[in-house]
């Protein structure tokens, strides 16, 4: 074999040892070895085939394996290949081991796979966590509104994580359990008193049934003197009552005018028949001349006293209002 032709078969060489220790994770290996955890290269090598990252099998398994921890390689790589968070999952079977919780890899990693950081849910079971709800809004039966906040402290059930609801629900059964408690008591006098009578009635109705967590305490942390919503709300009643109050007098008016224009007109059409009567009287003979000459000057005389009438009261009007004595 000539000069050339050793190169090239010592690049090949080269070329496939570079190609060996890229595709597989002798680093992993040794470092797997080294801690006394059996992976066999041939393991690592199928995970870079099932497009597995070996980092993300080998050292949580070291981790595991230093803690105490019996799980396998298959089971974390399936929890990997399902979408899972390993390390997440190792890590909280670390600590629960060390908080001594019973908690199997299976309902580990079923806590993960559905949406949950298993870590943090065992971390907050050891560990309660204290929830601040924010201000709510109740009203006593004196028509005062009280504006209450309250720490509720809270710890994870891991029996129930796993379809249970989460914080908002929680936030919300203690808002309407504050609400219903306000509004039960006679006077906000009395829950300004003794606020913690509101944790206690909160507590008995079992607000976290269903829920992943367990309360533990609910404190009433804050509360402030709202507006008094008796007073509005009469305010806004009587208001009511007076605009319903007035419309009802505007339909009377308007039927009163109605009625005086009814009136009225049944007077004009009266009057319209009288000429015609007196025509028919003469005619007839039941009156003279002189009886209808005589009837005439009396009209006559009424209209003239009415209008004389009138101006002397209209006369003595101004007087009183202008102030002049003759």
């Amino acid at each position: 074999m000539d000069m050339t032709g050793k190169i090239v078969l010592l690049g090949i060489i080269c070329l496939l040892v570079v190609l060996f220790f890229v595709f597989v994770p002798v680093g992993l290996w040794i470092s797997a070895v080294a801690a006394n955890v059996k992976v066999g290269i041939f393991n690592l090598i199928g995970m870079r085939l099932r497009r597995v990252m070996p980092a993300k099998i080998v050292f949580p398994l070291i981790k595991a394996t230093k803690a105490g921890i019996d799980v396998k390689v298959n089971q974390l790589e399936a929890h990997y290949l399902a979408g899972g968070d390993v390390d997440s999952v190792v890590n909280a079977l670390i600590a629960a081991e060390r908080a001594g919780m019973d908690i199997s890899f299976e309902k580990a990693s079923a806590i993960d796979l559905a949406g949950r950081n298993v870590f943090d849910a065992v971390k907050m079971s050891v560990t309660p966590k204290v929830i601040e709800t924010p201000q709510i809004s109740a009203v006593a039966k004196n028509g005062i509104e009280l504006l209450v906040k309250a720490r509720v402290t809270v710890r994870t059930d891991i029996d129930r994580l796993i379809g249970g609801a989460g914080e908002a629900t929680v936030l919300a059964r203690i808002g309407e359990g504050i609400v219903t408690t306000v509004g039960s008591s006679a006077s906000h006098d009395g829950v300004l008193e003794n606020p913690d009578e509101i944790s206690k009635l909160v507590l008995e109705k079992g607000l976290d049934s269903g829920t992943a967590f367990e309360i533990i305490s609910i404190d009433i942390a804050d509360i402030d003197i709202g507006r008094n919503v008796g007073a509005t709300l009469q305010s806004l009643q009587a208001e009511a009552d007076n605009k319903i109050a007035q419309a009802r007098a505007e339909e009377r008016r308007a039927m009163a005018v109605a009625l005086e224009q009814e009136m009225r007109a049944a007077v004009v059409q009266a009057e319209a028949e009288i000429p015609k009567a007196m025509a028919q009287a003469l005619r007839e003979g039941h009156i003279g001349v002189a009886d209808y000459y005589r009837l005439q000057n009396v009209l006559a005389d009424t209209e003239m006293k009415k209008s004389i009438g009138t101006g002397a009261n209209a006369y003595a009007e101004k007087k009183k209002d202008t102030g002049i004595n003759d």
